[in-house]
């Protein structure tokens, strides 16, 4: 008489390649694969064992990637400026840089709750922005910074590319001495990249 093999029960951690029961028994669920009629774990993670529909899958253990979601702030680097909105490649969220990559477009409406004419007002080709994520339609993150503390962190001289100090309101070349005019932060020239 041969004993059979326990069974895994729900909240269980487990490791890949791990058995958590057999396709006559359990649908295979997310986290799980199937090899020879029996059902195996995919990842690292916790098991749950639906028993009242016959399913099983495995969570993660480890926590989900960081991805900008609605009401974040984020950081990113403007990578073209045109005259009613600028395109963003976003590289932290919070605090917490982010392997991906994942783009964001700031409305000439959404920049500043004065009148702007241009984006160039705003920000220019290279600047480092700090913005809040408004939503996400078509896997593009909608962004705005119209609050003090959000807008342009760090920015270029659009002469000789030097990045520009802080003199009173404006942000001025110390290479060239070219003024440029930018939305900024007002922590600007602090935040640690």
């Amino acid at each position: 008489m041969s004993l059979k093999q326990p069974e895994q029960k729900s909240g269980h951690i487990v490791l890949p390649g791990e058995r958590l029961g057999v396709i006559e028994e359990f649908i295979p669920d997310s986290g799980t694969y199937v090899q020879d009629s029996v059902i195996y774990s995919k990842i690292v993670g916790h098991t749950l064992m639906d028993l009242l529909n016959k399913r099983v899958s495995v969570y993660p253990l480890v926590n989900s990637p960081i991805t900008p979601k609605t009401g974040t702030i984020v950081l990113g680097q403007v990578g073209n400026a045109q005259t009613d909105n600028a395109l963003v490649r976003i590289f932290k969220v919070g605090n917490k840089k982010i392997s991906g990559v994942f783009g964001g477009i700031i409305h000439i409406s959404d920049v500043s709750d004065r009148y702007i004419t241009s984006m160039n007002e705003v920000c220019k080709t290279g600047d480092i922005i700090r913005a809040k994520v408004l939503s996400e339609k078509n896997q593009v993150f909608h962004l705005a910074t119209q609050d003090r503390n959000l807008g342009v962190l760090y920015a270029f001289c659009s002469r000789c590319s030097t990045l520009t100090n802080l003199d009173r309101y404006d942000l001025r070349c110390p290479k060239c001495g070219n003024i440029e005019k930018r939305k900024i932060a007002i922590d600007y020239g602090t935040e640690l990249l």
